[in-house]
């Protein structure tokens, strides 16, 4: 059993930055993939990133295309903590963004085990 607890979020306005954090606990944490998705009303949950763990301390991130250039995965062990470093922020980038723990298929598709409460990110223009 995984427990994921995002903080971070809030308002900004175009042009800044944010960092998310997702707090693991429950299991090893070093051999997770974790991912990034977000949601706005209406919409399906869209994926925004995800770090795969290949081995060692190697570990390999995926971006959406929409993301790729501003977000930055990074992982801090010690503190069982993902982290999702957003600068450039646009008003598009507005949304509910979850944190997910073990995919059940492709990395991309909301299709998880775990997944964190939420947290809104509301990007003004």
């Amino acid at each position: 059993q995984v427990q994921l607890v995002e903080s971070g979020g809030g308002l900004v306005q175009a042009g800044g930055s944010l960092r998310l954090s997702c707090a693991a606990s429950g299991r090893t944490f070093s051999r997770i993939t974790m991912a990034w998705f977000r949601q706005t009303p209406g919409k399906e949950r869209e994926f925004v990133a995800a770090s795969r763990w290949i081995g060692g301390s190697t570990y390999y991130a995926d971006y959406a295309d929409s993301v790729k250039g501003r977000f930055t995965l990074s992982r801090y062990y010690a503190k069982n903590t993902d982290y999702l470093q957003m600068n450039s922020l646009k008003p598009e980038d507005t949304a509910a963004y979850y944190c997910a723990a073990d995919p059940k298929g492709r990395v991309t598709q909301p299709d998880y085990d775990y997944w964190g409460q939420g947290i809104q990110v509301t990007v003004s223009a």
